[in-house]
């Protein structure tokens, strides 16, 4: 199959990465299993196992696709109505770029799928080639957060602040400053948290491998959580709010979810209860590019086949999903 992934963003990902992250390790998955994959993004990017076409900012993307192609996987992004060739879009973040939902859409968790009214969902896979093999042996302290710290919804001061109370203890914050402007001035004197703003795969191995766990307190509907993932394969539990995707990826051998903070200082107290060999491979299984890519198939030769994901309809009101609850 001639497959084509269109995602606005230099690849591959240097530091963190979010959606392109998936994007390339799905067009890898894809590529390994015999298809034949082409990239449509942005300039500066190369890659080993797919063609490249530089997108061009002046041309929609959908007029630069090669007629060769059998399918496009669109990434947040609606082709025009009269574009007639079969694809598909997936949406990474809550909210469309239109008012409506089109027939060919996927979301990336089941909760996701269902706050847009819709059932069709893949989950985000990651190539564990590049995260390495962590030393699941090593002796843990402190916890850590991973995220944009900058975006409010993150709630990295919730999570500061639940380590503040607990007599002792260090969190290591991968993704974030200890000064930030748009946050509010936002100025954090403890000793306790180290600021390490955007890190690599080497430096997030580091500090995750040595965690005892993930908190991460949104208040908002996550709709995946790469940084769950990451740091379950790293053999850290995660200790977060039960919203959005987290009670599908968070399940009990793996982590505790809770909206209160109070009770999340005292289920902290149970990390060393967790098995990081078990938490390591429940992601390692379940969110894997390969996995993510089998099932984007079955998408993809659904369409082909004549066949809708869903059917188009209305995009409901989703004005719920920010600023939940956290106490």
């Amino acid at each position: 199959m001639k497959i084509l992934l269109a995602v606005d963003a230099v690849l591959p990902v240097q530091k963190y990465g979010g959606t392109e992250r998936v994007v390339y390790g799905l067009g890898k998955a894809l590529a390994a299993m015999g298809h034949d994959v082409t990239f449509l993004c942005a300039g500066g990017s190369v890659c080993p196992f797919a063609r490249v076409i530089e997108r061009n900012p002046e041309v929609a993307p959908e007029r630069q696709v090669p007629a060769d192609i059998d399918i496009t996987h669109f990434n947040n992004y609606i082709p025009s109505s009269d574009w007639d060739r079969p694809y598909v879009v997936t949406y990474h973040g809550n909210g469309i770029p239109t008012d409506k939902i089109v027939p060919n859409s996927i979301f990336v968790s089941r909760d996701h799928a269902r706050r847009h009214g819709c059932d069709s969902w893949v989950y985000n896979g990651l190539d564990w080639d590049d995260y390495g093999i962590p030393d699941l042996s090593l002796s843990r302290s402190g916890f850590h957060f991973l995220g944009n710290a900058a975006w409010r919804v993150k709630n990295v001061k919730g999570a500061i602040d639940v380590v503040k109370r607990v007599p002792g203890e260090t969190m290591e914050v991968l993704g974030g400053k200890r000064f930030n402007f748009k946050m509010g001035m936002r100025f954090t004197l403890s000793p306790r948290i180290h600021f390490h703003g955007m890190v690599d795969n080497n430096a997030k191995r580091d500090y995750i491998t040595r965690s005892k766990g993930l908190i991460f307190p949104v208040t908002w509907h996550e709709p995946f959580g790469l940084c769950i993932v990451e740091s379950l394969y790293y053999g850290s539990p995660v200790f977060a709010t039960p919203y959005g995707s987290l009670p599908e990826l968070v399940i009990p051998e793996v982590g505790h979810l809770s909206n209160d903070s109070s009770e999340m200082i005292n289920l902290l107290k149970e990390s060393d209860s967790f098995n990081p060999v078990k938490a390591h491979e429940y992601a390692a299984d379940n969110f894997n590019a390969g996995v993510m890519a089998r099932n984007y198939l079955k998408c993809y030769e659904k369409v082909l086949n004549g066949g809708k994901l869903i059917e188009e309809r209305p995009l409901p009101d989703m004005s719920d999903y920010r600023h939940l609850e956290w106490r």
